[in-house]
């Protein structure tokens, strides 16, 4: 029987624990950790994601700095207010919400980022830190991503995962997390060829490409684990599918052989935001020297 990853559950449970070890912190330490989030402009789904974020973060007993400019924000302005944000003693997090405006080079942003408070993990030094096997802050996605994997599987030793995509967000970084996990990866993307029969060798498949229901159900090893990153909305000619939101895997399909799948949404994505907080906590423990 297919298992269906309750991303909702394992996020939930992970902020419990987040909020129960800021408490502790707070009653050592004599502040609350703090997460200091950048919103330039009035983008309507970043404005949403913010939200929750700002709230998310309250819930679980950490300071929140919220930062809304607006769209016509300089790139200048924004690097002064990163650079304040970085020396802020109170911040043990910073993310600037991408996308930022055209005029605003995003790279350099993220690299104006104190490393050690860059709880995206999107720091060229983090991520040289990941491909090294060294402590950093990794991205929230895939971290995310392999807590959900590791939910269903805790020995990832000699498996075979393949990973759709190589963003630098998600692909690049997961695979990086599943080798230190001792599983042999293989990164697929556009160019691959006869992916279809790619994916038939994964015990674990990941796919974050950002194409709605690419991966279908005869992809698919008998009894793999299935991790969905992409989320896509359908457009208006779908007819009674308008608007519904679809990952990269056809999930009736791909659910009939898999041992166990996230759903889209409900899986991967609430993750995202409870990484985002245990970062923000290991991110403050680190800065006052603390271990987990």
């Amino acid at each position: 029987m297919t298992t269906i990853i309750d991303g909702k559950a394992v996020a939930a449970a992970l902020r419990a624990d987040v909020a129960k070890d800021a408490i502790a912190f707070t009653g050592k330490y004599g502040r609350r950790p703090g997460l200091a989030v950048v919103l330039v402009g009035n983008d309507p789904a970043s404005e949403v994601y913010v939200g929750s974020k700002v709230r998310l973060t309250r819930e679980a007993e950490m300071s929140s700095f919220e930062h809304r400019l607006p769209a016509e924000t300089s790139e200048a302005d924004l690097l002064a207010l990163v650079q304040k944000l970085n020396e802020d003693d109170l911040v043990d997090g910073i993310l600037v919400q991408l996308p930022v405006p055209r005029h605003i080079d995003s790279g350099k942003v993220i690299q104006a980022i104190d490393p050690a408070k860059d709880v995206d993990g999107l720091h060229p030094e983090n991520a040289g830190r990941l491909m090294a096997g060294l402590p950093g802050l990794a991205p929230c996605t895939p971290l995310g991503s392999m807590l959900l994997i590791e939910s269903v599987q805790k020995d990832l030793s000699g498996l075979h995962a393949v990973v759709i995509g190589r963003s630098v967000l998600v692909g690049k970084p997961i695979a990086q997390m599943l080798l230190a996990a001792n599983a042999t990866v293989t990164m697929a993307h556009s160019r691959t060829k006869d992916l279809p029969a790619m994916c038939r060798s994964a015990d674990i498949l990941v796919a974050a490409v950002g194409v709605p229901e690419l991966v279908k159900g005869d992809w698919i090893k008998p009894g793999a684990i299935v991790i969905d990153v992409g989320i896509n909305r359908l457009p208006p000619s779908e007819g009674a599918n308008k608007g519904r939101l679809v990952g990269d895997v056809a999930f009736d399909e791909a659910k009939v052989l898999a041992g166990a799948i996230t759903p889209v949404p409900g899986g991967v994505g609430p993750m995202t935001i409870a990484c985002l907080l245990q970062n923000t906590l290991t991110a403050a423990r680190r800065r006052v020297g603390a271990t987990a």
